[in-house]
């Protein structure tokens, strides 16, 4: 008997005695690779009057070989040095058009072969759709005619795609502006053959600068240089039958913006100095005003080097920000200016104002509202009627005013004021359409706007659309979802008179369909899309939203999933997994509230453990992970404690019910959640072993805030500490899986943090195993490494929970 139990130690042990094991990529059991090897269905686009439909058809998941490209990373970019365009971006690989009233699918001609595509845009008059193909040597810029669904290309592979979308509508339809490499680009330099010149130097003003850990920064000159290199573009006006017209000369293009009435073009070009510890989107720029013939008008802006931030979630730049042109206008611009000068340390009544400044620029910018909280948004109507929305972090709360744009001296009229975390009291989002200038502005109806509101209660899920009186400042209800067994999503209103509305449906075994809803007709509903459950091996799984509560009278929640044929009255004690993500709240009632739906359509993906349900486990996704900071207490203060008592509450709740054997209990999380499943393995005994995928464990690399923490380490080193598994793991003895991308492009979350916590956890005989997946970022995405991930979650769980 002795030496059986050696032998098994032995045996237990050696699963991760061994440094590195030479595995080739594994596929996981059939029941789950029945589920991960499906054929995506398409996504779908419609035009404005809700004429047309355009699915995209593109891949489940992405190979290898597309992961395995040249690539550059700087400033906070990722890009393909051959065909310029972010090396992280996911292709569409056919399209289809659709009449919405009809059922044929219309399949586009004149593709390329072997399409890439990407950044897809409707013309304002929804006659044509612009997109980008890369080739093996670049971008191109194509377009299809929705009347013939022909596709045709207009330009050579030499759009510069690498700061985003490369293409804009003009206001005539006909015209495009297109930012297209240099003719004479200059060679990128490899940074693997130049000598350097010199050493690597910066410096500091003694000025504090509480950066985040930002990941992929400049580091030398020929980053630098390559940089330049890679975001100079030159602007070209191309029509749509091909002819090529140069707008303005090369230069570092960030952003283009046409106004409403198509007279005038804001550009901002990035300037230097460049910076090695902050992205491009800190870097100084210069932003410019044109006709649309080119001419210079007014340099609306100049933003120096930001490198230097106040402390917080608040803090904002000085100067002019958020500059954009008002949708409701021919050609005026709105911009926002701090009144704390950025810092939320300051004391001050309004924390910001709002400006606007009507083109050609000769006369000085006009007040339009000041904001006692940070600016949020503002959403254009007419000349009478906006609305403006303000928020602070720190008590996370939230307002909405109603103003008037041409009475500037008009008192705002508070619409809204509550907890942004509070999802019950969420009164929705306003209602847009598009206007005479092809913007979206407020849709406005005799006095009356309109709301569409998630519809989150303590007793479910029920969407809702809310008339709001402009006179009178209430809302009536004229309608709200009545499904119990399946989810409705509100996409839009189409016609307000009529009051036929857009919707999305799904229920646990119907794939999400859209549909067109009569809200003054009763069971009034015209089917658009027909998609199928491409899941069909789960439909008869049992799925339900529980709720319990933790010790400490805090009701949690989570979506509880039983194997098919599971016998309820029997009640066979099965293992159970625990998925989950921490969340941050800064009052007991909101983190209590639950937005999960039991009728939202089951989808297993390689983020979760849905799979197992398959393979006779119980499984509860989602729970919710709460941690709560009252008053002057923040939420990390607490963290452990909070974390592990939410983990008990859930293994509580669920053996309550009489389904688990509380001795089998995995849990598991990605990112945030990885972090949380360290500690909990580490600071409780709930756990027979834990998976923890991309996850930041020692928090002293990242020491200026984390998550929602805005405090440095260096003000509370015992939070910082407390909270780092690293700094714990002598004390962790449960089975480990981790798991992160080689390249990981997160904040925070460099691969270097579950490197370093393996080596800890090794070097003090915890048991753990760590598997790092070739070419992959924050999340993954290639096809052999996400079903090689669940065949080792799946072996490590039969071996360390089920047996």
């Amino acid at each position: 008997m002795k030496l059986k139990v050696t032998l098994l130690l032995f045996l237990s042990i050696s699963f991760f005695s061994y440094a590195q094991e030479n595995l080739t990529y594994q596929k996981p059991s059939k029941s789950i690779l029945d589920l991960a090897d499906y054929q995506r269905p398409p996504s779908v686009s419609m035009d404005t009057k809700k004429e047309n439909m355009l699915l995209t058809y593109r891949n489940t998941y992405k190979t290898l070989d597309d992961l395995n490209q040249e690539e550059l990373r700087l400033a906070g970019l990722r890009i393909n040095p051959v065909t310029n365009i972010s090396s992280t971006a996911t292709y569409v690989t056919n399209l289809k058009l659709r009449k919405i009233n009809s059922k044929e699918e219309v399949q586009v001609k004149g593709l390329p072969e072997n399409a890439k595509i990407a950044n897809l845009l409707w013309s304002p008059n929804d006659k044509k759709i612009l997109f980008s193909h890369t080739t093996n040597s670049g971008v191109e810029l194509w377009v299809l005619d929705v009347a013939s669904a022909q596709a045709v290309k207009l330009t050579d592979a030499r759009v510069n795609a690498n700061l985003g979308n490369p293409f804009s509508w003009f206001s005539d339809n006909e015209t495009i502006l297109v930012k297209m490499l240099p003719k004479n680009r200059p060679a990128l330099l490899d940074s693997k053959k130049d000598l350097p010149t010199g050493p690597i130097i910066s410096n500091t003003s003694g000025e504090k600068s509480q950066n985040r850990t930002y990941p992929d920064m400049l580091k030398n000159k020929n980053d630098e240089a390559n940089f330049e290199n890679s975001i100079t573009s030159e602007l070209y006006k191309v029509k749509l039958n091909g002819d090529a017209v140069l707008f303005k000369e090369a230069a570092m293009f960030a952003g283009e913006r046409i106004s409403p009435d198509g007279n005038y073009i804001m550009l901002t070009t990035i300037q230097k100095p460049f910076s090695y510890v902050v992205p491009l989107n800190r870097f100084p720029s210069k932003t410019i005003v044109y006709n649309i013939s080119g001419k210079e008008i007014k340099t609306v802006n100049e933003v120096p080097l930001n490198e230097i931030m106040p402390k917080g979630f608040m803090a904002v730049r000085k100067g002019k920000r958020e500059m954009a042109w008002r949708n409701d206008k021919p050609a005026t611009l709105a911009y926002v200016v701090a009144l704390d000068e950025g810092n939320p340390a300051n004391k001050t009544d309004f924390r910001d104002e709002v400006f606007l400044w009507d083109a050609p620029f000769d006369k000085e910018a006009s007040s339009l509202v000041k904001t006692p909280q940070r600016f949020s948004n503002i959403i254009w109507g007419d000349d009478n009627i906006a609305v403006v929305s303000d928020e602070w972090y720190d008590t996370r709360n939230t307002k909405t005013y109603l103003i008037n744009p041409s009475k500037s001296s008009q008192q705002p009229k508070l619409i809204t004021d509550r907890n942004s975390q509070d999802v019950y009291s969420d009164p929705g989002a306003f209602e847009t359409r598009k206007n005479n200038y092809n913007k979206y502005t407020l849709a406005i109806e005799k006095n009356n706007l309109y709301r569409i509101g998630e519809g989150y209660t303590k007793n479910g899920q029920f969407p809702f659309v809310d008339e709001f009186n402009l006179e009178t400042l209430k809302s009536k209800r004229i309608y709200t979802s009545p499904y119990k067994d399946k989810k409705e999503d509100i996409i839009e209103i189409e016609d307000f008179k009529s009051g036929k509305i857009l919707v999305q449906i799904q229920s646990k075994t119907e794939y999400p369909n859209y549909f067109f809803r009569n809200i003054k007709k009763q069971n009034s509903l015209t089917p658009i899309t027909d998609f199928k459950n491409p899941f069909e091996s789960i439909k008869n799984v049992s799925k339900e939203v529980i709720k319990y509560k933790r010790k400490d009278g805090l009701e949690l929640s989570g979506t509880l999933y039983l194997p098919a044929g599971y016998d309820k009255t029997k009640k066979e004690k099965l293992p159970l997994l625990i998925w989950a993500y921490p969340a941050e709240y800064k009052d007991r009632n909101s983190a209590s509230q639950s937005t999960q739906n039991s009728n939202e359509f089951t989808f297993p993906y390689y983020g979760s453990f849905v799979y197992w349900v398959t393979k006779g486990y119980v499984v509860l996704d989602d729970a919710a992970f709460p941690i709560i900071g009252e008053g002057t207490t923040e939420p990390n203060d607490n963290f452990i404690s909070q974390l592990v008592d939410n983990a008990a509450a859930a293994i509580d709740a669920v053996d309550a019910l009489g389904y688990i054997n509380r001795k089998k209990v995995a849990v598991g999380g990605h990112s945030y959640g990885a972090f949380m499943t360290a500690n909990l393995l580490t600071h409780s005994n709930l756990f027979a072993c834990g998976i923890a995928r991309s996850g930041a464990y020692n928090r002293t690399l990242t020491p200026f805030g984390f998550q929602t923490e805005q405090r440095n380490y260096w003000e509370v080193p015992e939070v910082y500490n407390t909270m780092s598994p690293f700094m714990n793991a002598d004390k962790m003895k449960t089975p480990i899986l981790l798991v992160h991308g080689e390249a990981d492009n997160n904040p925070g979350t460099f691969t270097l943090q579950t490197e370093r916590y393996f080596q800890a956890l090794k070097g003090l005989g915890a048991p753990a195993r760590m598997v790092i997946l070739p070419k992959e970022s924050h999340g993954y995405v290639a096809k052999e490494n996400i079903l090689h991930l669940l065949w080792e979650q799946d072996q490590f769980l039969e071996k360390y929970l089920k047996n």
